[in-house]
Parts: structure tokens; C-alpha cells; sequence
């Protein structure tokens, strides 16, 4: 069956936060992304999941967080998630820019990368963010923003994997999950997923002189990408135990 499917992008990003008022006000307000679902960790009950995407929580627009009151910093290094980045209008990133600097935040940027100018910055507990501007970004009327949708965070655009050596990332996103090279920058390789659908873009990184990295408030938890229907989804399981166990 994995002949005929492939990875289709990213489905969410979940991290993990050490406040969760803090964290609402942050995505919801400065972020202007939308609270689209409360639930809890069911892995630990007493902690809140939080979902942050567009206004009807489609699969690629999705930044999630644990809120565990309390918890120590963690610490970005390899084998980790390293910048989760979202997409935003081409003609929006002054906005951003002006937006953010009236928030007191700092920032990096913006820059080059692939063709496209991204700046970056970090969210109450250090999590590292990217905005870019991505050229064509269709943009539908959303009522429920503080911004207006020609402005507005529209979805997910990539993760940013931090890795001792990338070979085997690299093969597991192209040869397993049939993504397509983009392009490789300043030591950073970007992987494509086939076709034309939200959160496309992975990069790899090395970094082998980094410690490991350390999980705590400030880093992400895991990456979902996303697959069609549930028989698919076991489908990408068994592979990936195959995978494991050879």
C-alpha cells in the first residue's frame, strides 16, 4: 500500500508550556491564532491540551501545547524540534514586524531563506517561532481575527529538525515517507511533501557540536504529520514498526 501513499505534510506541532494563561494570551492575542480546542493530556489528566490554529482547526494549521504549571525550562539540542514556523502573507510582514516590536518582542530578521523572508522569535517560555512570508498564500475571510485575513497567520509552513548527522532523517523523509529535496542552504536541507497541501516543508539541520537536547517548557513534545484516513494510518504504522525492528 506504501508504494501508492506518501506523507502529505504536517498535521500539528505539540510543545510544551509552563503556564496556561500565560500561553492563551500569548497565541490567542499576540498570535492572533484561534483557541480552537481545550481538552486534556491523557497521558497526564490533570494538564490541559491546548489547540492554536485557523478558525476551523484545519489539519496543517495547528500549534498545540501541554501547559504543565510549573515546569522547568527545557533546553534545544539535537534530537529535537528546533523552530516551528507558520506562514503568513508576503505584504504582511512589516505588519508582523511593527506587531511584534509593539509587543516588546525581540526578534531575528528578516532574512533570506529559500527565496522567501522569514524572521524569528521566541514565545513566553523560549519557544523558538519563524513567520514567513510566503508569496501567492491564498487568503479566505476569517470574521473571527484581531487582524484582518490579508494579514493573518494562515497555517503551519515547516519544522526545523536539529540533528547530529542527517542522512538518516533525510532517508526516512524521502525514501519512507516520500518527500522530495528542495533545496539545501547554509547547511540546512529542506524536504518537500508531494503535492499541494498545507504545512509541506521539513529541514534538517546539523548541529553535532549542540548538546542534547533537554525536554521541558520551550521545546516541542512531538510532530504529527498527517494522513488521509485510518486505514492509512495503519498502514504508516506498520511500515514504521518495520522500520524499527530491521
Amino acid at each position: 500500500m506504501l508504494d501508492r501513499i506518501h506523507i502529505r505534510g504536517l498535521h500539528h506541532v505539540t510543545a510544551i508550556a509552563s503556564g496556561a494563561q500565560t500561553n492563551v494570551d500569548f497565541y490567542t492575542r499576540v498570535l492572533d491564532l484561534r483557541l480552537v480546542k481545550r481538552t486534556v493530556n491523557f497521558d497526564a489528566p490533570d494538564t490541559y491540551h491546548f489547540y492554536y490554529g485557523d478558525s476551523v482547526g484545519s489539519p496543517g494549521s495547528l500549534l498545540t501545547f501541554f501547559p504543565f504549571e510549573y515546569a522547568a525550562a527545557g533546553r534545544i539540542g539535537t534530537g529535537m524540534a528546533e523552530t516551528t514556523a507558520f506562514a503568513i502573507p508576503e505584504a504582511a510582514l512589516e505588519v508582523w514586524m511593527s506587531r511584534l516590536a509593539e509587543e516588546g518582542l525581540d526578534f531575528e530578521g528578516p532574512l533570506a531563506r529559500f527565496g522567501v523572508q522569514t524572521f524569528g522569535f521566541r514565545d513566553p517560555d523560549g519557544l523558538r517561532i519563524d513567520l514567513v512570508a510566503e508569496p501567492g498564500l491564498h487568503t479566505d475571510s476569517d470574521n473571527n481575527r484581531i487582524l484582518p485575513a490579508h494579514q493573518a497567520i494562515r497555517r503551519l509552513h515547516s519544522i526545523a529538525l536539529c540533528v547530529e548527522a542527517p542522512e538518516r532523517t533525510a532517508r526516512l523523509l524521502t525514501e519512507t515517507f516520500g518527500y522530495e529535496a528542495f533545496g539545501d542552504e547554509a547547511g540546512r536541507q529542506r524536504f518537500r511533501a508531494r503535492g499541494s497541501g498545507p504545512a509541506p516543508f521539513v529541514d534538517l539541520f546539523c548541529r553535532p557540536e549542540l548538546m542534547r537536547g533537554q525536554m521541558g517548557a520551550g521545546t516541542v513534545h512531538h510532530v504529527a504529520f498527517r494522513a488521509r484516513d485510518n486505514a492509512e494510518q495503519l498502514a504508516w504504522r506498520d511500515a514504521i514498526e518495520r522500520l524499527v525492528t530491521t
